[in-house]
């Protein structure tokens, strides 16, 4: 992602969205916040990634996440297209979009945000906007970006479990291991000598044998999100 590494302090960019003019770090406040784009508008599986984020925006609320859709379409096709979604996810009629998609006709934050997606373009020939997440601390610092291609669609509930974690081990001195869900056991990081992880983590250490004799494979119950 050209320009953008993790830790680096997410750009305060000002736009036009269906929720009004916003600058993100006002938008955002103390919360965590996912700006994730779309190819394009009135497309099939753009309009279902963004049914499953609207079907999960409480699931998100309930981390103190703000979602933010974004594509290089006019604001006008946003509040028509968002419609579309509400049907499709069997939403009552006229009820309110759950969160704002950012207008980005000039595709300026695209080409600022490494969003574009050079395989994929539209009738004109220009580059779509890939499917990008970034994910953005209180700190307002760039915690996680994933790259899709505008092929693929996105998974969720991914992107959920992936903020669990962020969010646990932001305050613990931990790391998931692969397919962790919340309540899994967690991993005591080898930086951690034993004496000190035996203070630190009160519920336990265990470590697993490996024919190569290193103790490495050091695991914990999950500790609370603000333990540490």
């Amino acid at each position: 992602m050209p320009g953008m590494l993790l830790g680096d302090i997410f750009p305060n960019f000002e736009a036009d969205s269906t929720f009004g003019r916003m600058k993100l770090h006002d938008y955002l406040g103390d919360s965590w916040g996912v700006l994730f784009s779309h190819p394009r508008d009135f497309t099939p599986v753009c309009t279902t990634e963004l049914g499953r984020a609207a079907q999960l925006s409480p699931e998100f609320s309930k981390r103190n996440v703000k979602l933010i859709g974004l594509s290089v379409d006019r604001l006008e096709e946003h509040h028509s297209w968002s419609k579309d979604i509400m049907a499709y996810n069997n939403m009552e009629p006229g009820s309110e979009f759950p969160f704002p998609i950012i207008a980005d006709d000039r595709r300026e934050l695209v080409e600022t945000l490494g969003m574009l997606d050079p395989e994929e373009k539209d009738q004109s020939g220009m580059p779509l906007s890939a499917r990008c997440v970034f994910v953005i601390g209180p700190d307002k610092k760039l915690k996680l970006s994933i790259l899709y291609p505008a092929t693929t669609g996105r998974n969720f509930d991914e992107i959920l479990r992936v903020i669990d974690s962020l969010q646990l081990t932001a305050h613990n001195r931990v790391a998931t291991p692969v397919d962790w869900r919340p309540g899994n056991s967690v991993m005591v990081p080898p930086s951690i000598p034993e004496t000190e992880a035996s203070t630190l983590f009160p519920a336990g250490v265990y470590t697993k044998d490996l024919p190569s004799g290193k103790k490495y494979l050091r695991y914990t119950p999950q500790p609370s999100a603000h333990q540490q």
